[in-house]
C-alpha cells in the first residue's frame, strides 16, 4: 500500500482526489486542509507521497513544503495552476525539493480531475518510487557564486558573454533530455558551464506551455551562458542554452546552411513533450554524430533512449544520470539498458564531463 496525504483547502478537491486514488485500490489516504495540518500529518501518518496545493490559507504550499523537507523529507507532488504565477511558484517548489507537479487545467473541479486523471495517478506512483532530495548542496553553492561579478562576467569580458569555438571552428551540440525531477537537476548542472563553454546546449524538459518561458528566465539568472526558450526558428550558437518550448517539440534543421532549432507542433503519437526522441532523431539527420554529446537525465519512461543510443552507435558520446542521483531512474536506465551510455554519472559530475569532452 502507498500511504498518500492529500493537502488542499478545497473540500471538493480533497474528495475528488480521494475518490480517484481509492478507486486504484492500493492507496491508504489521509487529507489535510492547510499547510499546518500537512506538517502534523507528515509526522503522525508518515506518508510515502504528499500532493500539496500551492495556494492555501494559514500556511501556503511553499512554506509548508520547506517545513516538510526540513522535518521529515517526503516525496511531494505540487498541485499548481497553469498560469505564469503558478509556474513561478512551482519552479520554486521543485527547487525546495518537490519531486513533480500536477498542472490543474481551467474549469470546474470535477471536469478538471477527469482531464488529468491518468497524469495524476502516474505522477503519484512515480513519486512513491522517487528519491526526494533535500539539500541544495551544489546548486546552493552555484547560486551563491552567481551573484559574484567575476563568475558572470570576468574582468576581461566585462559586459558580454564570450564564447570560444572548438578546434578549427568545428562546433558540435550538446543535447539534454529530462523529465521528472529535471528543473532542480538542471540547476545543478547548467550553472557550472562557464562563459567560454564552446558548444550550444539544447534542452528538452517535459513541461506544459506556460512553464518553459519562466523556467528559461529563471535559468538565465543562474547561468553564465545565455538561456532562452525556443518559440520560433532560432539559429543556434555557442554560448547559449536553448530550452524547448512547452506544447511543442524542438528539432534541429538547417536554414541557409545554419543549424537552427525549430519548435514544431506536438505529434500526437508521442507520449512526452517536448520530445527528447525527436530532438535526438533530428540531430542524427542534421549533425555529425562525432560532434554530438547527448545527456539523459532523471525522468519516467523511455523518451530519448532510442535516438540517444543510436547517436552513440554512430560515434556520439552520451551520459546517463546514475541511479544514485536520479530522482526517477527511468529514462537514464532505459539508455543504459540499450547499451547507449558512454558514461554513467551522478548529476554533480556531469558538468565537468561536458567541459572535458567539448574542450577539443
Amino acid at each position: 500500500m502507498v500511504k498518500l496525504l492529500i493537502v488542499d483547502d478545497s473540500a471538493l478537491m480533497r474528495r475528488q482526489l480521494t475518490a480517484l486514488f481509492q478507486a486504484e485500490g492500493d492507496f491508504e489516504i489521509r487529507t489535510a486542509r492547510n499547510g499546518r495540518e500537512a506538517i502534523a500529518e507528515n509526522r503522525d501518518f508518515a506518508p510515502d507521497v504528499v500532493t500539496l496545493d500551492i495556494n492555501m490559507p494559514e500556511m501556503d504550499g511553499l512554506t509548508a513544503l520547506s517545513h516538510l523537507m526540513a522535518e521529515r523529507p517526503v516525496a511531494v507532488v505540487m498541485v499548481s495552476s497553469l498560469t505564469e504565477k503558478g509556474a513561478l511558484a512551482t519552479l520554486e517548489a521543485l527547487n525546495l525539493g518537490a519531486v513533480d507537479y500536477i498542472a490543474k487545467p481551467d474549469g470546474t473541479i470535477s471536469l478538471s480531475i477527469q482531464k488529468i486523471h491518468a497524469d495524476v495517478i502516474a505522477k503519484v506512483r512515480a513519486a512513491a518510487r522517487a528519491r526526494p532530495r533535500t539539500a541544495r548542496g551544489l546548486a546552493a553553492r552555484v547560486r551563491a557564486k552567481s551573484t559574484r561579478p567575476a563568475v558572470k562576467t570576468p574582468p576581461a569580458e566585462s559586459g558580454r558573454r564570450v564564447v570560444r569555438r572548438g578546434a578549427a571552428g568545428r562546433v558540435g551540440v550538446v543535447l539534454i533530455g529530462v523529465s521528472t525531477g529535471g528543473p532542480r537537476t538542471l540547476e545543478e548542472i547548467l550553472p557550472l558551464l562557464p562563459t567560454r563553454f564552446p558548444w550550444p546546449v539544447l534542452v528538452a524538459q517535459h513541461m506544459p506551455p506556460s512553464f518553459t518561458q519562466p523556467f528559461a528566465e529563471r535559468m538565465n539568472g543562474l547561468c553564465p551562458l545565455e538561456v532562452r526558450e525556443v518559440a520560433h526558428p532560432t539559429p543556434i550558437e555557442p554560448g547559449h542554452i536553448y530550452i524547448a518550448k512547452g506544447g511543442a517539440d524542438m528539432v534541429l534543421t538547417r536554414r541557409a546552411n545554419r543549424l537552427t532549432a525549430v519548435a514544431r507542433p506536438e505529434r500526437a503519437e508521442l507520449l512526452w513533450h517536448p520530445s527528447v526522441e525527436l530532438l535526438g532523431q533530428s540531430a542524427l539527420e542534421q549533425c555529425d554524430p562525432t560532434r554530438v554529446v547527448a545527456v539523459l537525465l532523471t525522468g519516467m519512461g523511455h523518451d530519448g533512449a532510442e535516438s540517444f543510443a543510436e547517436l552513440k552507435r554512430r560515434g556520439a558520446r552520451t551520459i546517463a544520470e546514475s541511479e544514485q542521483s536520479a530522482v526517477v531512474f527511468g529514462m537514464p536506465a532505459e539508455l543504459i539498458g540499450r547499451n547507449g551510455a558512454t558514461q554513467v554519472l551522478p548529476a554533480e559530475r556531469i558538468a565537468q564531463q561536458l567541459i572535458d569532452w567539448t574542450a577539443d
